[in-house]
């Protein structure tokens, strides 16, 4: 359908004017259907935000190999922003340089932005990079169906693809490395306090982290997948914090995951004692299936170090129906399965190991 459609693009080229600002030069042809979708190319040099502007919904936004330094909003429904294969880079834009729209003075990458009223659906991002942004680099609130696939997200400064108050996502196939906190973030919200969200069956699958804080980290959601995903070198591979809020956090599968070697250490936080060495921790989490997950070697010496770890909350909520079966977990440090809930209704099953604590579950 893309292609068929271009034919109907006149150009959407952006020129600079002697100042600097960008300015749309033309557009797509009069002829178009009101319905019908176009690609609008962006090269080097043009403005993905102004292509973004000019789009209707269904529209893709096809941006050419090249670094662009800006950040782009979106708050339209059903607008893919594609870049190619390799090579098609955001960065901020250069020091003292005036924000352009709410997701620049954020200090944000590429924003999905609605409103509970008026959620942004289906929106699609495929295969940018996204590097070097002061918070994150790809950025989702209040949206429902939104896909982000192909995209590598590194040395952001807060997350790398992360998402609040949002359903049926499917992030996918995404690099997230060297990000401040974690590489990818999916919570109910961020900025108060609350019950866990149903996010509809959002999945994450396919995805690798490493050199973050935390792999991934679930906060305060229901129903969603965690599959098929490689976490390593980070402090902590999957991190699933609920808390005492209703409804609780949980009702998650994590199959077939592998996060090894997440030995980086990160010093305590207002939020947090030190890491080091943790793979799946499940905090105040219940009623989640963590299954044939290969947990390997994750070694390290603070209270929340191991390979599977139900781990009491600090607020004091409890994991509670959980269950953690046929998952390979060897050489984790203190200990492979650790289980702070043996007064809880958590069940472990032919699990490979060689350590537990306490002891008798391997």
């Amino acid at each position: 359908m893309e292609k068929r459609h271009t034919k109907h693009l006149l150009c959407l080229a952006v020129a600079a004017t002697a100042v600097g600002a960008a300015v749309p030069a033309c557009t797509a042809a009069a002829s178009r259907s009101v319905d019908s979708p176009v690609v609008r190319v962006v090269r080097p040099g043009q403005s993905i935000q102004a292509a973004v502007d000019a789009a209707r919904s269904g529209d893709t936004i096809d941006i050419r190999p090249g670094t662009y330094h800006e950040s782009v909003l979106i708050k339209k429904a059903h607008l893919t922003l594609r870049g190619a294969t390799t090579g098609t880079v955001l960065m901020p834009p250069a020091t003292g340089t005036k924000a352009a729209n709410a997701c620049a003075k954020a200090g944000n990458g590429v924003c999905v932005q609605g409103t509970k009223k008026h959620p942004v659906d289906g929106v699609r991002i495929r295969s940018l990079t996204v590097s070097g942004f002061k918070k994150n680099g790809v950025w989702a609130s209040w949206t429902d169906g939104l896909s982000v696939r192909q995209v590598t997200s590194r040395s952001n400064g807060i997350w790398g693809i992360a998402q609040e108050r949002s359903t049926r996502s499917d992030i996918r196939d995404n690099t997230a490395r060297s990000n401040g906190d974690a590489g990818i973030f999916v919570a109910n919200t961020v900025d108060e306090e609350g019950g866990a969200t149903d996010t509809r069956g959002t999945t994450v699958q396919g995805n690798t982290m490493t050199d973050n804080r935390i792999g991934l980290t679930v906060r305060r959601v229901r129903n969603l997948a965690i599959h098929n995903n490689t976490s390593t070198g980070n402090c902590s591979g999957v991190f699933v914090v609920g808390d005492e809020g209703k409804p609780q956090a949980g009702a998650m599968s994590i199959h077939d995951n592998r996060v090894t070697k997440n030995n980086k250490y990160c010093v305590k936080t207002e939020r947090l004692p030190a890491i080091q060495g943790s793979g799946i921790i499940l905090t105040g989490t219940v009623d989640t299936d963590v299954r044939k997950n290969t947990v390997e070697n994750n070694v390290g010496a603070t209270p929340l170090s191991g390979g599977i770890v139900l781990f009491k909350s600090f607020v004091g909520a409890h994991n509670t129906g959980n269950t953690i079966s046929d998952n390979r977990a060897t050489g984790n440090r203190p200990a492979d399965l650790t289980n702070q809930e043996t007064t809880q209704r958590n069940s472990f099953a032919r699990n490979v190991c060689a350590t537990s604590a306490p002891a008798g579950m391997c």
